[in-house]
């Protein structure tokens, strides 16, 4: 007798698709700060190679490309990111039901409809800058009523919830302040704007989800690890940086050091109390490692201000800024976003050879960037850090972004 077996199916994986995107607020949002996150520092790279060497020419534009940069990292490209995370916690943190598909692809449109407009403005489209912004405004403003909405929801009180909402409160506001710049408010509203960003929006931001998931995540990793997580630490560096920028504010850097030196202090308390003391997994310690650039930020920032004061030099130009924004904010970018997806598509957690190649090559890029405001040719340096960036965190990119087209690994939703 002759028995026939049916070939067994293919075990081939889902093509990728963008109707995946859709699936959970992370995919979309972590998509979108991933294609912002080239497309915005592919067009400052070719601004400043533009400069410094004079290869090609870029259209003129009708308010210093400086400020857009800053504008775009600080309002679009960080906070796509944060959007995504914020909008997949929050209701975990307070207990209520995961958000629908209409709560958040409009946050999702605007923020990335809002940035090419912006950059086909820098291209030459003349009304692209005000119709882009107004495309942002309206995206953080659907983010936030959906996440106000869910604190007035909320039963209890949820502090670090709050915490990040009053953070994005201030980006709000600093968003609308540099369309009333670009509609023709005074320049100060754009100065404001740009201050607001890293002191008022995302440096809150940052401690208070540091502050709450990583002595959580050293907890599951470390044995023995004891969290700490005390509500005073994170006013006390919410008061300071509201002073910061306010000083910032009324042109007192010379009075920055009030401020910076106490953060300082807060910063390396809680470095030294959340570090582990054990052998700790990598997608763990490239937490605390990009943490450890929060100190550096603040004796930059302390070590001008006293200069400054005693002095009248601004020695150090912006590698404060840089040290926060690379440093601290772009590898903890590397490594939360890392660990949020690997988790969310039914990976390991575990960081894998592009992300270690992203995550160092970030270090060296901050640092680059760093050290360009007091070298000698420093358009040269800061035209190099830019294109650091690219190479740096392109293949991240393009890894994290096909995950976010596909299903997840285990076929759970989400």
């Amino acid at each position: 007798m002759q028995i026939e077996l049916a070939p067994l199916p293919s075990a081939r994986r889902p093509s990728a698709s963008p109707r995946w995107l859709a699936h959970a607020p992370h995919r979309l949002m972590f998509f979108i700060g991933a294609s912002n996150v080239l497309l915005a520092m592919l067009w400052w790279a070719l601004w400043l190679l533009s400069v410094r060497f004079g290869l090609w020419t870029l259209p003129a534009m009708a308010i210093p490309p400086g400020w857009l940069h800053a504008f775009l990292m600080q309002y679009l490209v960080l906070p796509s990111f944060v959007f995504g995370f914020l909008l997949t916690v929050f209701p975990r943190w307070m207990g209520l039901p995961d958000l629908q598909r209409w709560h958040y692809v409009p946050v999702g449109l605007g923020v990335m409809g809002g940035q090419l407009a912006i950059l086909l403005g820098a291209a030459g489209w003349e009304v692209g800058l005000t119709v882009g912004l107004w495309m942002a405004l309206a995206g953080w403003t659907a983010a936030l009523c959906i996440l106000g909405r869910l604190l007035a929801d909320e039963k209890g009180k949820t502090w670090h919830a709050r915490s990040c909402f009053a953070g994005l409160v201030l980006g709000w506001l600093g968003v609308a302040m540099f369309l009333a710049f670009v509609l023709g408010a005074p320049a100060g509203w754009a100065y404001a704007s740009i201050k607001l960003g890293g002191f008022g929006l995302l440096l809150p931001v940052y401690v208070t989800v540091a502050h709450r998931m990583f002595p959580f995540f050293a907890g599951n990793a470390v044995p023995g690890y004891k969290a700490w997580r005390p509500l005073w630490w994170l006013a006390a560096v919410w008061a300071l940086g509201v002073v910061h920028v306010g000083l910032e504010l009324v042109h007192g850097q010379a009075w920055l050091w009030l401020a910076d030196l106490p953060l300082l202090v807060l910063a390396c308390l809680a470095v030294w109390r959340w570090w582990p003391r054990g052998r700790m997994p990598g997608l763990l310690a490239v937490l605390f490692i990009g943490t450890a650039w929060l100190p550096v930020t603040f004796a930059l920032f302390a070590t001008q201000s006293l200069a400054y004061a005693t002095t009248g030099e601004f020695i150090l130009g912006r590698a404060p800024m840089h040290a926060l924004f690379i440093g601290f904010f772009g590898s903890l970018l590397v490594a939360m976003v890392t660990r949020v997806t690997q988790g969310h598509s039914g990976r390991p957690l575990q960081m894998y050879p592009i992300a270690w190649f992203a995550f160092v090559a970030i270090q060296l890029v901050a640092t680059l960037r760093i050290l360009a405001d007091v070298l000698p040719d420093p358009g040269l340096w800061q035209a190099l850090a830019a294109v650091g960036w690219l190479l740096a965190l392109s293949p991240w990119v393009a890894r994290i972004g096909h995950i976010y087209l596909t299903p997840r690994r285990d076929g759970r939703p989400g």
